[in-house]
């Protein structure tokens, strides 16, 4: 089973029966005769599933193969990527779910940097799209009184983008929608993307990518 799920692993999409022994044979395993490929892939116990488009492989099957160490990513660090991509049939908004599932694939990939860039700007969605919902009065009121004129009253949900996202932040504590130590994560998450959004030396590991995730996965995306 394990081969045949190495070789489903080199594709990016759902595949045909007849594409994974190409690709077997193109990688110098010839598959043999006797085995029913799709009897083995079935009995995975969800590893790899059936998809409309053919058989793909799946979350279980990815950590399956980290835990086998084919990747270099420990499938701790992997396990929020999991979670998150878990948490995506509660996310509605679809602009929201396409940050998320990028910043998914990204860390999946092994693309850190532009993982911590996109997940922090799926929460920074959700939190938006919150505030818009549900306080945008109180919201408006707490930014006049810090900012007098300066702060032009928000309608949209973008509106609230026109504010830089530190003190969002702070507002959102004013408010009581995040609490002081929440806050103090959150703004640590954005130090690191500030820092992996803009061109540096800065070098972020796959722990390092696990643990911005988990903080947005805890603080924003369950909770809002």
């Amino acid at each position: 089973m394990e081969k045949l799920l190495l070789v489903l692993a080199s594709f990016d999409c759902a595949v045909q029966l007849v594409d994974i022994r190409e690709r077997a044979k193109e990688a110098g395993f010839r598959i043999p005769t006797k085995w029913n490929e799709s009897q083995i892939l079935g009995s995975s116990k969800g590893k790899a599933v059936r998809a409309p488009d053919g058989w793909e492989l799946t979350d279980a099957g990815k950590m399956h193969l980290r835990n086998m160490g084919v990747s270099k990513v420990s499938p701790a660090a992997m396990q929020v990527a999991v979670d998150l991509r878990a948490h995506l049939d509660n996310i509605t908004d679809s602009q929201t779910r396409d940050f998320v599932e990028e910043a998914i694939k990204c860390h999946e990939a092994e693309l850190y940097r532009s993982a911590i860039v996109m997940s922090w700007l799926g929460a920074m969605d959700v939190l938006h799209k919150h505030v818009h919902a549900n306080h945008l009065a109180p919201f408006n009121a707490e930014a006049f009184r810090i900012a007098g004129k300066k702060w032009k009253k928000a309608v949209t949900a973008d509106d609230l983008g026109k504010m830089g996202e530190s003190d969002f932040l702070d507002r959102l504590e004013g408010l009581s929608i995040i609490g002081k130590n929440a806050k103090a994560q959150l703004k640590a998450a954005l130090d690191l993307r500030n820092g992996c959004g803009h061109p540096n030396s800065l070098h972020v590991g796959p722990n390092k990518s696990a643990a911005h995730i988990e903080t947005l996965l805890q603080n924003v995306f369950s909770k809002f």
